[in-house]
């Protein structure tokens, strides 16, 4: 639609805020879905968010215009993260069948397997792509990290490590973090991670299961949430805690997920009892939080360079904030 897509650039000119952040709410919203979805992503630069589901599906959205544009079902294989390549109508995912832990390329265009990368022998918990190169990294249960090259089947690397690990890049692919229980946060130069971590750093206080790690868009800092329900942003070069955050603890198989904003400057996260908040990392407050029927933390993402997250727990919404409570904005 034309005019959703001049409202989108609008807001996108108007700059994050306390007051925006608490005007968000959901302003479009999908309730097809037969199962929890358990991973979202947008793409870098094509206006697209992918999803997967419980329901064995993987489902491809147009963001500019609010239509699902492909629905793809991974029946044989099940499906449980899902990430972006470069290429918009390509990703890569990893299965929830039990028995074949294998990671797929998988084009969204003609529903075909391009490669298959088989290494992990349990669960894969976290999986993040290099957005500067053709390498992605995965982290399993079965206490390994596998680094990739989207053009091998085989792995190009192995790391081991102690319980269930958390992964990511930085935004320039030259750094990547391993979180682990006990609080520790493993920091590898991806030119010669063989020689082994170049910093470590511990999270003294927080000794429960590493659920998912991220890093800003400048690289500056760094996000790792836990399964006890906290929430933590360091600074990435001297490990230090700028500040922490509690909600809810994760009970069974769900995943604490936590985004920064483009700008870096604010939080939002899930929660064990499927509630939404969101923190100004600058003054370290709690600026808004938005109740929920799910019991279960939603996951949950940022949109690259715009004033837009998304979350997914038994349907998918986007949250966007409301002009009219803006006071001169509602008038644009």
């Amino acid at each position: 639609m034309p005019g959703g897509q001049v409202e989108r650039d609008e807001r996108i000119s108007i700059e994050l805020t306390d007051e925006v952040m608490q005007s968000m709410e959901v302003g479009m919203i999908f309730r097809d879905y037969n199962g929890k979805i358990s991973s979202l992503d947008f793409h870098r630069t094509a206006s697209y968010l992918v999803t997967a589901s419980d329901d064995e599906s993987i489902r491809l959205y147009d963001i500019a215009n609010g239509t699902l544009l492909k629905t793809i079902n991974s029946k044989k294989y099940g499906v449980d993260l899902v990430c972006f390549t470069p290429h918009p109508t390509t990703v890569i995912y990893s299965s929830k069948n039990g028995w074949d832990e294998s990671l797929r390329l998988l084009s969204l265009h003609d529903n075909k397997y391009l490669r298959y990368f088989k290494g992990h022998h349990d669960r894969v918990v976290s999986l993040c792509l290099c957005s500067r190169k053709e390498c992605f990294i995965s982290g399993s249960l079965d206490r390994t990290v596998l680094l990739w090259d989207q053009r091998a089947e085989k792995c190009q690397g192995l790391l081991r490590v102690q319980g269930r690990p958390a992964v990511a890049y930085d935004d320039q692919g030259l750094v990547f973090a391993i979180a682990n229980e006990g609080g520790s946060i493993r920091m590898f130069d991806a030119r010669k991670y063989e020689k082994g971590p170049f910093e470590i750093f511990t999270i003294g206080s927080d000794k429960s299961d590493a659920h998912t790690i991220k890093f800003s868009g400048d690289g500056r800092l760094m996000l790792f949430t836990t399964a006890d329900g906290n929430i933590h942003v360091l600074d990435s070069f001297r490990g230090k805690i700028i500040s922490s955050y509690s909600v809810k603890p994760v009970t069974g198989s769900g995943t604490l997920e936590a985004s920064f904003s483009p700008d870096g400057m604010y939080v939002v996260s899930g929660s064990g009892d499927g509630s939404v908040y969101a923190w100004n990392i600058r003054t370290g407050k709690d600026v808004a939080s938005w109740a929920s029927t799910e019991n279960d933390p939603p996951v949950i993402k940022w949109a690259p360079g715009g004033l837009m997250f998304a979350t997914g727990s038994s349907e998918l919404s986007f949250w966007i904030p409301d002009l009219l409570k803006l006071g001169p904005f509602g008038s644009k």
